[in-house]
């Protein structure tokens, strides 16, 4: 039986980490413009954006490393101590970057740096995700892990709409020419103090329930199908070899999911700003706007996809990417304030029912013992395939066939594959989590259970 305000903290903890590590990591496509003119000022704006952009794609190249470091890491010592880690590690990453000299004062000393840094930031992110909605999914009971699991989203949106707005506050106060100088500088060195904040949430608490149940070597691990998969915490070749179909299907439904969040939240104010001439204030404006309307509906498509189940929420999202995304673009190219915002709400509104549902029906798809790694190494592996790749990839497009309307097509692309992993995935919304033991909130509710799963009596 869950304790309330131990769930509560645990949710706090891991949300509010994922929100500090995601504002590090946002700061750098909200200033794609900027890096790309300080760290790389020869050739086009085309060719400076192209640098920049394949600079942020690097960071992802290293994810799926952390994934398979930090992800095993996870399973064997413990879910709070790696998350701790990958805080620390971010945060080095983003106030050097913050403390970079420039191209025109060491050459090409200056991105050299800057992808080192960057890398530093990848490979530490590729044991965030994994861990921070393994950490989450395993504290909250079962029939409400989609409410809890959706504010580790709210956390992400939140660290995003921080980053964004910061960047438009500076550019707009400081001016390009400042901004372009030193202004730059100044949220990459917000994140320091930030990291020390999130690290001491994160060390505060327990390991997770069933975490701790596991380690004690007295969980009954349903659906095993050898004893390594209910003694040992579990290693790369165990996730490999026993949970491959799984893991196929895992980097299908988060590259679908990842290509249509990074298009809609890291590459947007870029295409406004690039395509329709928008000024980078405005464009960023629009897009804090989109974020906080997702974030004040996420938690309740949380406790709809516990209520309705994981897969429909899921298939919506989906399926409203694959319908919405060619309109949306098209309101979006009349270039009016009201045209863009109700453009961006409509691929808002379908990305929200993935952010609210993934963190709860990712974890579930691996039993205890191997979930932190198998979710990192899955969701890393297509994060760097399809991710982060996302906002070169749509570049590279637009500039190949002269069509703005790339973004919108590589959407439906995805959102196409992920239509087919959702209807291939098992329902588990008010499942227990496959390796521990049923988690409740009341003991009228686990006296219920014990009532569903007693034997009837034969006279």
């Amino acid at each position: 039986m869950t304790e309330k305000r131990a769930v509560k903290r645990a949710v706090k903890a891991a949300s509010l980490g994922n929100a500090m590590e995601w504002f590090d990591f946002g700061i750098y496509a909200y200033l794609a413009g900027t890096i790309g003119r300080v760290f790389f000022p020869s050739g086009s704006d085309t060719a400076q954006l192209l640098s920049s952009f394949a600079t942020f794609a690097v960071a992802f190249l290293v994810r799926p490393i952390g994934g398979m470091v930090f992800g095993p890491m996870g399973d064997k010592i413990g879910r709070k101590k790696v998350l701790a880690l990958t805080m620390i590690l971010m945060a080095i990453g983003t106030a050097a970057i913050g403390m970079l000299p420039t191209y025109a004062a060491v050459g090409f000393w200056s991105p050299l740096l800057l992808i080192l840094f960057r890398l530093l930031q990848g490979f530490s992110t590729g044991g965030e995700y994994g861990g921070a909605s393994t950490f989450i999914a395993e504290y909250a009971p079962d029939k409400r892990r989609g409410y809890f699991g959706s504010f580790l989203e709210l956390g992400t949106l939140a660290g995003y709409t921080g980053a964004a707005g910061l960047v438009t506050a500076l550019t707009a106060w400081l001016g390009t020419e400042a901004m372009d100088a030193w202004g730059w500088r100044i949220p990459f060195l917000v994140a320091g103090p930030l990291g020390i904040v999130g690290v001491y949430l994160r060390l505060k608490l327990d390991d997770t329930p069933a975490y701790l149940k596991l380690e004690e070597g007295n969980v009954h691990v349903s659906g095993a199908t050898n004893p390594v998969e209910s003694t040992a915490r579990g290693d790369l070749v165990t996730i490999f070899r026993q949970h491959w179909r799984t893991l196929v299907l895992c980097v299908a439904l988060v590259g679908a999911y990842n290509i249509t969040d990074y298009m809609l939240l890291s590459y947007m104010p870029t295409y406004l700003s690039d395509e329709l001439h928008y000024s980078e204030t405005h464009g960023l404006l629009i897009l804090v706007a989109t974020m906080v309307v997702l974030m004040l509906v996420i938690n309740q498509v949380g406790r709809l996809s516990d209520r309705f189940g994981r897969k429909p929420l899921l298939m919506t999202g989906m399926l409203g990417f694959f319908v919405l995304s060619a309109p949306a673009f098209r309101l979006v190219q009349q270039g009016s304030p009201l045209a863009v915002s109700a453009g961006m709400l409509m691929l808002g509104l379908s990305l929200v029912c993935l952010l609210g549902t993934m963190s709860a029906a990712l974890p579930a798809m691996f039993p205890t013992s191997v979930r932190y790694g198998s979710l990192s190494v899955g969701y890393n592996l297509s994060a760097s395939l399809f991710g982060g790749t996302t906002p070169l990839v749509i570049t590279a497009l637009i500039g190949a066939t002269g069509s703005d309307m790339m973004p919108a097509y590589y959407a439906m692309a995805a959102a196409l594959v992920g239509v087919v992993a959702v209807a291939c995935m098992k329902e588990t919304a008010q499942q227990p989590l496959e390796g521990s033991p049923p988690s409740v909130q009341t003991e009228q509710e686990a006296a219920e259970l014990v009532r569903s799963r007693t034997p009837a009596p034969r006279f």
